[in-house]
């Protein structure tokens, strides 16, 4: 007689695997979005600090904002003496998930939006 396994056990240990592949996969891919959603927020987060640090530097009376634009990506336009320039572009970087930036007529505010892959907005703006 031959020892070996039958096709049912077989199909078990197949079964039991492909399981915890798909559970593995699952998580896998729920880090990563966790992940980038990170990466956005610090992105948001350094921008509002260079564009703080840009009106404190800022000697003109009134203080105000340098501008910011979005083409795919965000940056400062106009970049006045004692600031430092940033641009964000997203991880994705598919126009599903994006940023937008805003700011009065005046420059005096400012609005710098992203949307997460988790559904919900991320939005950093003015300290003043």
């Amino acid at each position: 007689m031959r020892k070996a396994f039958t096709l049912l056990e077989m199909l078990v240990v197949i079964g039991i695997i492909s399981i915890l592949v798909a559970i593995a996969t699952v998580s896998y891919s729920s880090a990563q979005k966790k992940a980038r959603d990170a990466k956005r927020k610090g992105d948001l987060d350094a921008a509002q600090k260079m564009m703080e640090e840009c009106y404190a530097a800022n000697t003109t009376n009134p203080y105000k904002y340098p501008t910011i634009t979005t083409l795919g990506t965000i940056q400062m336009s106009s970049i006045p003496t004692g600031c430092t320039n940033f641009s964000i572009t997203d991880p994705v970087n598919s126009g599903l998930y994006v940023y937008s930036a805003t700011s009065d007529t005046t420059n005096n505010t400012y609005s710098i939006t992203a949307v997460l892959e988790n559904g919900s907005v991320f939005v950093v703006n003015n300290q003043q």
